[in-house]
């Protein structure tokens, strides 16, 4: 089978491959893959500013497949099943955060860029009827991601205000997404006014371009008491002023730092109004099959930027080192 490998070459870490095709063991499936779609670590796994790379590696932790065959104790009810692949690798009993071996599918374990990947049967799940496989392949780990943000950690519900930094990303995307399914108000922020007008035109309330002056106070116009939750991938230089925007009981969740070091809190104004900061990222196996049937239920299509086949992958990499997506970057195999 092709596949993309993250080999250890100077010059290009990626390469097409031919390489074999796996066969499923007890309690696994062999997934055909029509479609994936990249995430920034896999950029980072490119560059080596990834934990525990290993050379040679099939990236990918997202895609779209129909199940080919399945391995002993497997029943052959799921071949032909179309389905979409948890990315969760051994997060473990607690809900509130995984195991220390926890790791994502992809890295170490040989992931979704290829034209099968093996896994545990319980890591297929059935794709909701009203995706087509390009968007169901964008979901798993930024929709994981988002749904942990918003729900779990950020505890928004029906008539909230919500902030959402940066929502040129795919997190960011889902977060908007499900929180206007829930029924909040949904605010963004983001550096390029073409994509706060896209994103205004797909249901956003309100944006606002951080590198304007007084974007701060532009939010804090539309909200005067404050987010009852920001939903944070930046840090950077706007944190500070982002968490005094937090309202009464407010919940921060930051799950990225591509601003660079946050700035510094004004701790008075936090511990008054009672609010939290909640770290967070990716999400355990009960939040992934809530976070299908909450798609399911609300009918939700995550935003593609572009599909392209798999023998112009490398050049979907380079779009996304570039920040020049709006939504997932999809690849059809």
């Amino acid at each position: 089978m092709k596949a993309l490998i993250l080999q250890e070459n100077p010059d290009e870490k990626l390469a097409i491959a031919d390489v074999p095709t796996p066969t499923p063991q007890a309690g696994e499936v062999l997934v055909k893959v029509h479609c994936a779609a990249l995430n920034h670590r896999d950029q980072w796994c490119r560059v080596n500013k990834y934990p525990n790379i290993r050379y040679p590696s099939i990236l990918g932790s997202d895609a779209c497949g129909t199940v080919a065959q399945v391995g002993e104790g497997v029943n052959n009810l799921w071949v032909g099943k179309r389905v979409l692949l948890n990315p969760n690798v051994g997060w473990g009993d607690n809900l509130a955060y995984p195991d220390y071996n926890y790791t994502i599918l992809g890295m170490p374990t040989n992931g979704t860029l290829a034209e099968y990947v093996c896994l545990p049967a319980h890591r297929a799940v059935p794709v909701p009827d009203h995706l087509t496989d390009e968007e169901a392949a964008a979901i798993p780990l930024a929709g994981l991601t988002a749904y942990r943000a918003v729900f779990t950690k950020g505890e928004v519900k029906e008539g909230d205000n919500v902030l959402v930094t940066g929502i040129g990303g795919g997190v960011a995307q889902f977060t908007m997404l499900f929180a206007k399914a829930k029924g909040a108000k949904v605010f963004v922020t983001s550096g390029d006014d073409a994509k706060l007008e896209r994103i205004k035109a797909l249901g956003a309330d309100f944006g606002v371009n951080y590198k304007s002056e007084g974007w701060e106070k532009a939010l804090q116009k539309q909200v005067p008491l404050g987010f009852n939750a920001i939903i944070d991938g930046s840090g950077g230089e706007a944190f500070g002023s982002l968490a005094k925007m937090l309202t009464l009981g407010g919940n921060m969740v930051v799950y990225g730092t591509t601003a660079g070091t946050p700035s510094p809190l004004n701790l008075p104004r936090l511990f008054f109004a009672q609010a939290s900061i909640k770290g967070s990222t990716m999400g355990n196996d009960q939040e992934f099959m809530e976070m299908v049937q909450f798609i399911a239920q609300h009918q939700i299509k995550p935003i593609v930027s572009s599909v392209r086949p798999f023998d112009e992958v490398i050049s979907a990499f380079d779009e996304m080192d570039a920040g020049k997506q709006f939504g997932k970057l999809v690849i059809t195999l």
